[in-house]
Formats: structure tokens, C-alpha cells, sequence
């Protein structure tokens, strides 16, 4: 039965990125081998969007939170970037935070129910 999942974010700057999660974002790891990071995510859920005709199938990867505006001032405080300002998409407040390697990650606080929140 699967039992979790693996997301990857390939960067140009692995150690600056894995600093960044470690460091600002302050989540918890492992050492798999020296400088590989493997970090423990906040729960999770996953949608299946339709595409759009001639679209390419593809992956994002958004991390949500309670109240983007104060999570977009605390993680500021600590040295993270924004790309842009926090936007009404509808199904939430979106940004994106940007990674140290220029990376860009979508940020954003749902106005949908959450799935995360389901207990089995």
C-alpha cells in the first residue's frame, strides 16, 4: 500500500536550496549520505487538473498555509524572496516563494476544502 510520497525539486544550487529548507523554512531531516538532505514534509494531498488542448502533462509543487500574508512577512523576516505579490487565484492566495538557486515554489493559503485536514 503506498504510505507517503517523494516530491524532488531539482536546482541549479542543491546546497544553497537544502540550506534554505534546513535554515529558513526550519523543516526536520535526515542525512541520507553527507549533504544529501531529505526532508520531512508538513501533510500533504494531490489534485488532478485537466489540461488545457496542446498541453503537456507536468507536475507543480505548491506549499500551503493558514495565512499566506503572515507566512510571506515571517519567512521575509528570515531572508526569503517573493516573486511578486500575494494574488486572488480563485481557489486561494497564491505567491511564490523563491528559492535561493532562483527556483520558484508556489506558496499559497486555500479557499478549498482541505484534503490534508481528512483523518483516516
Amino acid at each position: 500500500m503506498i504510505n507517503g510520497t517523494h516530491a524532488l525539486i531539482y536546482s541549479p544550487d542543491p546546497d544553497a536550496d537544502r540550506a534554505f529548507l534546513r535554515d529558513t523554512l526550519g523543516w526536520s531531516f535526515v542525512e541520507d549520505h553527507p549533504g544529501w538532505l531529505i526532508f520531512r514534509l508538513p501533510p500533504g494531498e494531490v489534485g488532478v487538473h485537466p489540461l488545457d488542448p496542446g498541453d503537456e502533462p507536468r507536475h507543480e509543487l505548491y506549499f500551503m498555509c493558514d495565512d499566506v500574508h503572515a507566512t510571506v512577512r515571517e519567512l521575509s523576516a528570515k531572508g526569503a524572496s517573493f516573486a511578486g505579490e500575494v494574488q486572488d487565484a480563485g481557489f486561494g492566495l497564491l505567491t511564490q516563494l523563491v528559492l535561493p538557486s532562483g527556483a520558484r515554489i508556489g506558496l499559497y493559503e486555500p479557499r478549498h476544502q482541505v484534503a490534508a485536514d481528512i483523518r483516516s
